[in-house]
């Protein structure tokens, strides 16, 4: 998770913190980080939060072709951090279930393209639906399926369908380039009871999975027509996370500090994106969130 410490200029070098640093450009390395190490690190940290009652978020950010998918999705051999949490919140759900807990879990997956939400896991994959806001539950996708899911095999067989409609296209800087943002969602509740009082209590909790498209450059990728208008499209969006996290930073600086740069309010352009807006919450609400900056040169 990296941290600006500086506002982004056109110089060469920018200073930042961050808490882990992954090298994984070839297996036989002696720094070569697996994906177990960076599911150990990272995705623990997210079940952890979930069973706490705690929403979290977890994406991936990048160029393209910088390996942000196989982190978050992995292949059959290499598992990412989508399918470790998954099975290991199940392994925590069988568990808890021995020690008299109940258990519900919800998935859903949607993909942004184009600025247009799609249903990746409804029959008619391809038709656009709406974001609303409601006044306190935040933001969500109107009549975005969702589906219960009783074991990991479930949440294998709903990611590989989704997977399947996801769009893809090939550009001079990536064979198989995400064309769209992700989002798998994992809605899980707790049910059980007080032991002070012995009534009962329900804990909900939302973990979103993201996997973003790459950002990238016209001359590049080689980009024309339809990629070129996907491109803008992802830049816009991207464009847009950077400037919401600024915001965020800048206004959990101390009144006094705003007031003397003029800036008594700083606003938040949620709304400048359709993925802004669904990340409200985790962006800048009741959430953990992790991110993971993927680099290549």
């Amino acid at each position: 998770m990296l941290r600006p410490l500086e506002k982004i200029t056109r110089e060469k070098y920018k200073d930042f913190t961050f808490d882990h640093s992954y090298w994984s450009f070839a297996h036989e390395d002696s720094n070569y980080a697996a994906q177990e190490q960076v599911f150990a690190d990272l995705g623990l940290d997210v079940i952890d939060s979930a069973f706490e009652g705690y929403n979290a978020c977890v994406f991936a950010y990048g160029q393209t072709g910088s390996g942000k998918t196989f982190t978050m999705m992995g292949s059959s051999e290499y598992q990412g951090l989508i399918p470790r949490i998954c099975r290991h919140l199940f392994s925590r759900v069988a568990a808890g279930k021995e020690s008299g807990a109940s258990y519900r879990t919800e998935v859903s997956y949607l993909e942004i393209y184009n600025e247009r939400v799609k249903d990746l896991l409804a029959s008619d994959a391809g038709h656009s639906l709406r974001v609303r806001e409601h006044p306190k539950l935040g933001p969500y996708v109107q009549d975005l399926s969702k589906h219960l899911v009783s074991d990991y095999d479930d949440i294998q067989e709903c990611m590989h369908r989704g997977n399947l409609h996801r769009t893809t296209a090939s550009t001079q800087m990536n064979d198989v380039s995400s064309r769209s943002h992700a989002i798998f969602t994992i809605t899980f509740v707790q049910a059980s009871y007080l032991r002070h009082n012995n009534m009962p209590s329900e804990t909900v909790s939302k973990v979103h999975l993201v996997d973003l498209a790459g950002s990238e450059r016209a001359d590049a990728t080689g980009a024309t027509g339809q990629r070129l208008v996907e491109g803008a499209h992802i830049n816009k969006s991207l464009v847009t996370l950077g400037s919401v996290i600024s915001a965020l930073a800048e206004s959990s600086q101390p009144i006094e500090a705003r007031v003397q740069k003029g800036q008594k309010k700083v606003f938040i352009p949620y709304r400048d994106s359709v993925l802004t807006w669904l990340l409200k919450d985790s962006l800048g609400g009741n959430s953990k969130t992790i991110m993971i900056a993927a680099v290549s040169h």
